[in-house]
Formats: structure tokens, C-alpha cells, sequence
């Protein structure tokens, strides 16, 4: 097993940033001096930069959980996996399934004043149907989509689509939020620089530093919902006047921060850091999201050595998720085992297919298969991202079992941004391609409808791009499917023949602990990132 060095060093470092913590938060600003007219402010250090305040055209965490913040959505999912309204009043549906009706709720106002309306959920949902997987798939069924009056709006669809609602609620990554039409009018290959929500944050501009911080005051005027709030769904209801995200890259120091309380909530604590924090006074570390993320292996299906079967599954033949959760994630009470492409604990999940993945790895047989693919020796570009934790950790383990099947490895390190330009090419290794990199997805975005990886459209899905045809009509069977049951069993015929042709492999299911002062309450357990209903004692 490949181990990362410097933990020690690490423990060493957060007992020596002081001097660190001072500087740091002399950069991004001191809390405001205590007095009967300091706002109320929560101070955040979020698990990376904000760059993007487009949550439609970019997949990044921190840029949805932005949208989360400063946007609404027309329904949420809540921890039953059911949507629920959220910016819709009532709707209905008619007997056939081809035609939805939905009235928006009274009262609803973007953050410059003007009156939500449904021509800017129209022209939202068309805007993020242009990028979002499950949303593209949407389309296809959609018809026609119009205005009906100030309050109401029609979807009617050329077939029935089950997923109507649960994509309306789509919760993770390219959460379908609302915007003004004059905002969602803009081309989804094009980022918008614009934060103009209805939600219950307002972004102030003026105050936002890439690289340093990003600030949010109270939306005065945003009127919550009256149920319980659970996951996305139910009352948001802020009880901060202003929420301060710092990026503090040096997680001794952010740490230290936490624990010297000038910070209030650290997003993200790398497993080293847990045992320090949990034995200090003042500091809770707890985990938020139920079912967590997935570590996940991507090849190139263009490009030798990967674009052969065989060498893709050579290397599933090897793959043991306990070596590289070990790594990521440490503590087994953080990890588990999950020997499918669904997420295990979300309604779909299923060992079908998956037999080779889960039983005891077979170097022979991987070296066999490497023969019989008739590789050359080419060199596998495997990039390893040192400043991401839990991709440098997967890139480690897996440079090793690639040199003990015979194939020849060029690990090349570099950083995370790095890595994210490098995974567009599709050129040869040897033009600044690559043949294998590694990421993490939550858990929610594993169903054949939104798992990205899963899509075998070749050049026309995403990076690694992959072609099946069995796959991608099976997908749409599923997609049509009027039934969880029937969802369930087509779900294990995709994932059987995925993993035969390898699409790519996941490497195991695990959660980042979160760690706060213990005077904060009402913080929400779900898989993105919530920030109403917090409050300090």
C-alpha cells in the first residue's frame, strides 16, 4: 500500500502556526469589533477559491454551493430523495404526463428589486437544459415551454418524462437555479459575470477577492418557506446579517484559525487534522453528508494504452478500494467499500455486473490480459494533482499497480488547475495528452441521469469520452422508465455492461469531516452545502 509521507510534519506544523494564523487573517480581514452595530457575521473557510459565479456553466463544488446561496430553485430535493416545491406555489400534472402546469410562489423578487417571473424560469430552465446531462436529456422530451399569465408557466413535453421533477430538483452539481432572463438569455458556453438571485444571500460584489474571500449579507426581503427545512428543501431562513468565506489554502493554518476562534466553520478537515481538532476545546468535528462522495479513476478512451479493453480491465482486475480509501480518507469510519457506479444508500444502488471489481484482486490475470491487448510499452500519462489531497492520494496508489502489470508509467505531478486544463486535450501523450486522471463526485450525482462518467457518447460527453452504444440506449431506457423498479433493474444492466467495457472505476465511497466552534446550531446534514438556518448560541 502507498502511504503519504509528512504526516507527522503536519501535526508538528499546527502546533506552530500562530504567527501564520495572525497574518493570514490580517489578509482577509479581522471580524468586526464588537458593538451594538456590528453586524452579525459568520465566519467560513470554504474548501477551495470561488473563481466562478456561473453555477450552470462550471461543475465546481464551490461555485454550486454559491448557487446555493445567492439562487433559488423552482423544486428541492429533501433526504427522502423526493422533490419538493420550493420557488413553485402548486402545480399539476395531466393524466397523459405530457402536460405541467406551476405557479410560482407570490412575493418573489431578484435581489435588484424587479418581480420574479415565469419568463425567467423559462429562459433558466433552457439555459441550464444546453449544459446539464440529465437537463440535455430533458429537452429531448420537451415540446414547449411558455409564460401563462404573471404567475404560471406550462412544460409540455413530447413524451412523458419521469424525471420531470426530480430534475427541476436536481440537487449537487448544475443545480438548475433561476435567474432573470436577461441573465439566463446568455449562450451556456458563455459565463456569466452577473449575481442577480432570488435566494436568501445577497453576493456583494464589491468586497470579493479570488484568492482571498467572498461575502454574502442577508437578503432582507426574501420571504422562506413555512415547512421544516431538510436537505434543499423546506424554510430557508438566515440568521446571519453576513457570512465571510476565506480561503486559506494551508490547512495547519486554517485549522488554527478554528481553534483560536477567529473563524467560526471550517469547510473541509484533511484526515490528519482530525484527532488534533477533536481534542480541542471549543471545536466540534462531525460529518454533514450522509452518504458522502465517490473517488473516481478516469481514462482516456482515445489515447494508448487506455483506449484498449483489455488494459482497461487489467487494471479493474487490481483495484482494491480499501488501498486507496486508506489514503483519501483514513479512519475506516470516514469510508467504505462500494463496488458499484451507483452510489451505496442512494435508491439505485446495486452490486449487479460488478463481480470482476469486488472479488479478490488477480495480478496474473491483469498481466494475461495486459499481454493479450498487445501493448507496446507506451508510457501512461497519469496526472497527479499535489495540491488536492484526495486526487494525489488516488494518483499514488494507482502509479503503483500500474508498474506491477507491466505498464509503463509517467507520473507527472503539477497542481489541480493544471490538471483541469490538461484533461480537455485529446491529444497523444506525447502533445500534452494524458491517460488517466482522478477526481471525486457526491454521492447524489451517480444515477445514469446526472453521472457524467457514466455517459458513453464518445467525443460528445465528458472528459475520458468513452463510446457504448448498449450504454447510452440502456441510459435512455432508464431515463423513460415510469418506475423505481424498473429504474433498479435497467440501473444493473447499465452498470453490467459498463463494467465489462470499463468505463471508468470508482474507488470508494467517503466522507470530508466538517469542524466548527461548538457555539454554532442548526447546521444542515445534506450532501451540498447549506448555509441558512445556521445560527451561534
Amino acid at each position: 500500500m502507498i502511504r503519504t509521507s509528512g504526516k507527522t510534519s503536519t501535526r508538528r506544523h499546527f502546533l506552530q502556526t500562530t504567527g501564520a494564523v495572525a497574518a493570514t487573517l490580517s489578509a482577509v480581514g479581522r471580524p468586526y469589533p464588537l458593538s451594538a452595530q456590528s453586524p452579525k457575521a459568520l465566519r467560513f473557510i470554504a474548501e477551495s477559491d470561488l473563481r466562478s459565479l456561473d453555477p450552470i456553466w462550471t461543475t465546481a463544488y464551490i461555485t454550486n454551493n454559491y448557487g446555493y446561496m445567492v439562487y433559488d430553485t423552482l423544486f428541492a430535493l429533501d433526504s427522502s430523495f423526493t422533490p419538493r416545491p420550493q420557488m413553485v406555489e402548486r402545480w399539476t400534472e395531466s393524466a397523459d404526463h405530457l402536460m405541467y402546469n406551476f405557479t410560482l410562489r407570490g412575493g418573489l423578487k431578484w435581489h435588484d428589486g424587479e418581480q420574479v417571473r415565469p419568463e425567467d424560469c423559462i429562459a433558466s430552465l433552457q439555459r441550464w437544459m444546453s449544459r446539464d446531462v440529465l437537463g440535455q436529456s430533458m429537452a429531448q422530451a420537451v415540446a414547449e415551454m411558455k409564460p401563462i399569465g404573471r404567475q404560471d408557466f406550462s412544460i409540455e413535453l413530447k413524451q412523458p418524462f419521469p424525471l420531470l421533477l426530480e430534475g427541476l430538483a436536481k440537487n449537487a452539481t448544475s443545480a438548475p437555479f433561476m435567474m432573470p432572463e436577461r441573465v439566463a438569455k446568455t449562450p451556456g458556453n458563455q459565463q456569466i459575470t452577473e449575481s442577480i438571485g432570488s435566494g436568501p444571500f445577497k453576493f456583494v460584489r464589491s468586497e470579493w477577492v479570488p484568492g482571498n474571500k467572498a461575502v454574502f449579507i442577508k437578503n432582507e426581503e426574501y420571504v422562506p418557506r413555512r415547512e421544516t427545512p431538510d436537505w434543499g428543501s423546506g424554510a430557508k431562513i438566515v440568521k446571519f446579517d453576513r457570512v465571510e468565506w476565506l480561503y486559506i489554502p494551508d490547512s495547519s493554518t486554517a485549522a488554527n484559525a478554528l481553534v483560536a476562534g477567529e473563524v467560526d466553520w471550517l469547510q473541509q478537515v484533511p484526515t490528519d487534522l482530525v484527532p488534533l481538532l477533536q481534542s480541542r476545546k471549543g471545536v466540534t468535528v462531525r460529518k454533514l453528508d450522509p452518504l458522502g462522495y465517490v473517488g473516481v479513476l478516469k481514462f482516456n478512451h482515445l489515447q494508448p494504452p487506455f483506449n484498449n479493453e483489455k488494459v482497461r480491465q487489467a487494471v479493474l482486475q487490481v483495484v482494491d478500494q480499501r488501498d486507496y480509501m486508506n489514503v483519501v480518507a483514513g479512519d475506516q469510519a470516514n469510508w467504505r467499500t462500494c463496488h458499484s457506479y451507483y452510489a451505496c444508500g442512494t435508491p439505485i444502488s446495486t452490486e449487479v455486473g460488478a463481480e470482476a471489481f469486488s472479488s479478490s484482486r488477480d495480478y496474473a490475470k491483469a498481466r494475461q490480459l495486459v499481454a493479450e491487448s498487445g501493448y507496446k510499452g507506451e508510457p501512461a500519462v497519469v496526472l497527479d494533482a499535489s495540491d488536492q489531497p484526495i486526487a494525489h492520494g488516488q494518483a499514488l496508489v494507482t502509479a503503483d499497480l500500474l508498474k506491477k502489470i507491466g505498464i509503463n508509467v509517467d507520473l507527472q505531478t503539477m497542481d489541480w488547475a493544471t490538471v483541469t486544463s490538461r484533461r480537455v486535450s485529446r491529444e497523444p501523450t506525447e502533445r500534452g495528452g494524458w491517460s488517466i486522471y482522478f477526481t471525486y463526485t457526491a454521492a447524489t450525482d451517480t444515477s445514469p441521469a446526472v453521472n457524467t462518467s457514466l455517459r458513453a457518447n464518445g467525443t460528445g460527453g465528458s472528459f475520458g469520452w468513452p463510446t457504448n452504444e448498449k450504454v447510452e440506449e440502456l441510459r435512455a431506457r432508464w431515463l423513460a422508465a415510469p418506475t423505481l423498479d424498473e429504474r433498479k433493474r435497467l440501473g444493473g444492466e447499465i452498470q453490467t455492461e459498463a463494467f465489462r467495457f470499463v468505463s471508468y472505476i470508482p474507488t470508494g465511497q467517503f466522507q470530508i469531516p466538517t469542524a466548527h466552534r461548538d457555539n454554532l446550531e442548526g447546521i444542515i446534514g445534506a450532501p451540498s452545502l447549506f448555509m441558512w438556518n445556521v445560527d451561534r448560541k
